[in-house]
């Protein structure tokens, strides 16, 4: 077809509905799942990586916490957190985007829920999480990480933990934070304090269950 006479009038309204039904099934689906928390991460860490077993074990802890245990639905760490969601006889749901590389749905999800339209997608990780947890990862990662502190800091959202795990990893984004815009007053002084760096997955849990004891503060 020549899309230089291509009429979008015809497409662009049934593109709507289309994403009222993303919506309409996800939310159906979610709101039965109970309290959640989401493991974001690299889709290239292999399962001999010490942060994929990291991120076995947090799944697997969070299960057993009465967590539903929310990803990308991925491989790599996306894959290690539902692992461990269901082993810890859990609910490990995965939140699945067609991609053309990386992306191929792991076989560890007891709630597999597919979506065409990433922003669809990323609504409902933060809908229905109570917490944000996150290993090394690359650009996705970055992004909702970004995205969760910016809509925490200007109250477009609740404020939920935003936990990350590795503090090497994380330390130079950190450092970055604070010392560049933190110092040059591009941020609130107390807007590094909207997330915390960790190391093992028993932190991640204790951090969490702080939290809510402190009443979300």
């Amino acid at each position: 077809m020549d899309r230089s006479i291509y009429d979008y009038t015809q497409e662009e309204p049934w593109r709507i509905f289309r994403i009222m039904a993303e919506f309409v099934d996800s939310f159906e689906a979610l709101s039965k799942i109970g309290r959640a928390v989401t493991v974001f991460g690299s889709a290239r860490t292999r399962p001999a990586h010490p942060d994929y077993q990291k991120a076995v074990q947090t799944g697997r802890l969070l299960a057993q916490q009465k967590l539903a245990v929310i990803t990308g639905g991925g491989p790599g760490i996306m894959e290690a957190a539902n692992r461990g969601a269901k082993k810890g006889g859990g609910i490990s749901v995965g939140l699945n985007i067609e991609l053309p590389a990386e992306q191929k749905p792991n076989a560890y999800q007891t709630h597999p829920i597919h979506f065409h339209y990433f922003f669809c997608r990323k609504v409902c990780f933060v809908k229905y999480s109570m917490g944000f947890v996150l290993f090394p990862g690359g650009y996705g990662t970055l992004d909702e990480f970004f995205e969760a502190i910016t809509l925490v800091q200007t109250n477009r959202t609740r404020r939920f933990p935003i936990i990350m795990v590795g503090k090497r990893y994380w330390r130079g984004l950190d450092r970055w934070i604070r010392g560049r815009l933190r110092d040059e007053k591009l941020i609130s002084p107390k807007d590094p304090d909207l997330y915390a760096l960790v190391d093992e997955p028993h932190e991640v849990v204790a951090q969490i269950q702080k939290f809510f004891r402190s009443g979300g503060r």
